[in-house]
């Protein structure tokens, strides 16, 4: 009743208009950008006045369960307006995507225009040139299409976000090894189309053999199969629940090298490190050689082999279940040791509690612990810059009195979904 009564009394004159942030007018003071940079600043802001004890109602004042449940439920409301508003900047930033890479390729094709009449400079215009320049134009006109298509969803970028709104390492470098074998093949088609002579057609249908193309034909191949593969992987390892994924608000380009929780990763990095000298190298080779595929040496093939599969084996170690490894009564400074009764508190401690990228408050507050038949939900404990609860080794929640006394079993349910082991404690009258 507290409770209710202080958050009735809270926030007094605040509406909602129009214009709160929720449009996606991108050039509006109050659009999607501007609404979300405000909901995160406003949360931010009480977020840090009540780790410093100020903002409580008389009327929780005098509980601390009460001021920490009035609290934690103040901030996961204020939390999830900034979940929406971070959903509506990111659908609105989708949608704006679309055009900026349509003017990135065409932006390319521009600047290889530049590069091939500056270097035709003294050694003149061939038909490799023109060839070279038309298949870009192909190039880019398929990825404009698509772009316009899927404009909703990132342009040309939509094949390589994943489901989780990422963007996935494996489908970009995978994208990047097709477009360049493409790219050379739709060059060689346009040199055959404008050779003469039946020894020029001949040379050019050489360049295509397998004994002159098998490097980049199997790291195609390779990639392209562990895009797949990882997709799978993650997949079945989701559903068994030995791996955790929320999803984010909008791709950023710093997914392709780090984890969900924005910590760059080594077997990502590598395999797009290794895969970017690769394809800078076949490119240089095809610009050298433009009437054969790419012919990348067997070593530095086998040196992306390599780094493909360290990416895999990365996908297949990471993440794992939570755990909880014990529980103990919550003890403050003066209290008397005693057994788990109904309106203690209770610490789990354990692991893997807070899924990588979930160490937002919207997703923090969606944890709960099954306490016998009863579901708690875990208060949010602020404190400056951060929470103190939950973490993910560490969860405090309130015995509730509807739990009977005796032998429960405790369970924890991360914001992912995921379910803990189950562990058994006693509860005394």
């Amino acid at each position: 009743m507290a409770v209710q009564e202080a958050r009735q009394g809270a926030n007094p004159g605040m509406g909602t208009g129009a214009h709160d942030g929720g449009c996606a007018c991108g050039d509006c003071p109050h659009g999607a950008r501007e609404g979300h940079r405000r909901a995160v600043a406003a949360f931010l802001l009480k977020r840090d006045e009540f780790a410093a004890g100020q903002g409580l109602p008389a009327a929780v004042a005098h509980s601390a369960s009460a001021s920490r449940q009035w609290v934690s439920e103040e901030l996961a409301q204020s939390a999830e307006l900034v979940a929406e508003r971070a959903r509506a900047e990111g659908e609105a930033w989708l949608s704006r995507l679309w055009l900026r890479t349509a003017v990135t390729v065409w932006g390319t094709v521009v600047v290889l225009l530049l590069g091939q009449s500056l270097t035709a400079i003294g050694a003149g215009w061939t038909s490799a040139r023109t060839a070279g320049l038309l298949a870009a134009l192909v190039v880019a006109g398929a990825l404009t299409t698509a772009s316009w298509f899927h404009r909703a969803r990132g342009g040309a970028l939509a094949p390589v976000i994943g489901e989780d709104n990422r963007l996935s390492t494996s489908r970009a470098v995978a994208a990047a090894w097709v477009l360049l074998v493409a790219y050379a093949v739709l060059v060689l088609a346009g040199r055959l189309a404008a050779a003469s002579g039946h020894t020029e057609r001949d040379a050019l249908l050489s360049g295509l053999d397998l004994a002159r193309g098998a490097g980049v034909v199997t790291v195609l191949a390779v990639v392209c199969g562990i895009a797949v593969l990882v997709r799978r992987v993650v997949g079945l390892r989701v559903l068994g629940q030995r791996l955790q994924k929320v999803r984010a608000h909008r791709p950023r380009a710093a997914d392709l090298l780090t984890d969900d929780s924005g910590r760059g990763t080594f077997a990502d990095i590598q395999y797009v490190v290794i895969s970017a000298v690769a394809l800078a190298f076949a490119a240089v080779r095809l610009a050298r050689r433009p009437d054969q595929l790419p012919d990348l040496p067997w070593g530095l093939a086998v040196v992306v082999l390599i780094s493909a599969a360290t990416y895999l084996a990365g996908k297949y170690a990471e993440g794992g279940r939570p755990v909880i490894l014990s529980i103990v009564r919550s003890r403050e400074a003066g209290d008397l040791d005693a057994p788990i009764r109904t309106g203690d508190d209770i610490e789990i401690r354990g692991a893997g509690f807070v899924p990588p990228g979930a160490q937002n408050a919207d997703w923090l507050s969606r944890m709960v612990v099954r306490i016998g038949p009863v579901h708690v939900h875990v208060p949010l404990v602020p404190v400056t810059g951060g929470f103190d609860n939950p973490t993910d080794a560490v969860l405090t929640v309130p015995v509730p009195a509807d739990v009977e006394p005796g032998r429960v079993e405790v369970q924890v349910v991360t914001a992912a979904g995921v379910e803990t082991n189950r562990y058994e404690i006693d509860i005394t009258d």
